[in-house]
């Protein structure tokens, strides 16, 4: 069983998403650009969009290998939704309509309290309060012996990385700049952490990195 951050897409200055998150702008301004590569697959057309066609190559090999053997997801809040503090209400499911992408338990990182979202699809959204660790304990239960997928955003990846706790991780570097934004890797020493870099391919839309812990 491992911690996998997988399709997670960074610009060549580092950020993975633009600043002022909204409704509008749910990857912040101008990060909608970073995942072009993986829009225009095979695997996200079907996977995420629920549509067909798409691209096969590279890119989708690695898209769908984000998907393979996965029991359970961790996102942060900010992933979940744009809305800060005590929830409004329960009316927010997430972004992705009555049929979420996942298929499995999802655990999202929050500090206020919300119950259960079972969704169609077989996903359900579990709501953490006490934590990163509490967080991969309960998703390690769900995911009955399959991997954990780390779905963002930047805040919770830096947070388990810097736990030394995810095994593996797949970046795709996409070739725009955001000047501005969340910066994954800035102030952790990853060779400090254990983590080298096993895989590098590139094609017209990324440069796919893997990285593992020693």
């Amino acid at each position: 069983m491992k911690l996998r951050v997988e399709s997670f897409a960074i610009s060549v200055d580092g950020f993975g998403a633009g600043p002022d998150q909204s409704l509008e702008n749910p990857l912040g301004v101008g990060g909608g650009a970073l995942h072009e590569w993986a829009f225009a697959t095979r695997t996200f057309q079907k996977q995420v969009f629920g549509g067909e066609g798409g691209e096969t190559g590279v890119d989708d090999d690695f898209a769908a290998r984000g998907f393979r053997n996965v029991g359970a997801w961790i996102l942060g809040r900010n992933m979940f939704g744009p809305a800060r503090g005590p929830w409004p209400d329960d009316q927010w499911k997430g972004w992705w309509g009555d049929n979420p992408p996942y298929h499995v338990p999802v655990f999202v990182l929050t500090h206020h309290a919300r119950e259960p979202i079972p969704m169609a699809g077989g996903t359900t959204f579990h709501f953490v309060t006490d934590g990163i660790h509490r967080a991969l304990e309960r998703a390690r239960d769900a995911a009955k012996g399959l991997d954990i997928r780390i779905g963002g955003g930047v805040a919770t990846i830096r947070q388990y990385l810097r736990a030394g706790l995810v095994d593996e991780m797949h970046i795709a570097i996409s070739p725009v700049f955001l000047g501005a934004g969340e910066s994954l890797f800035a102030g952790i020493d990853m060779p400090a952490l254990g983590y080298r870099c096993v895989e590098h391919v590139g094609t017209p839309r990324a440069t796919h990195v893997v990285l593992k812990k020693a």
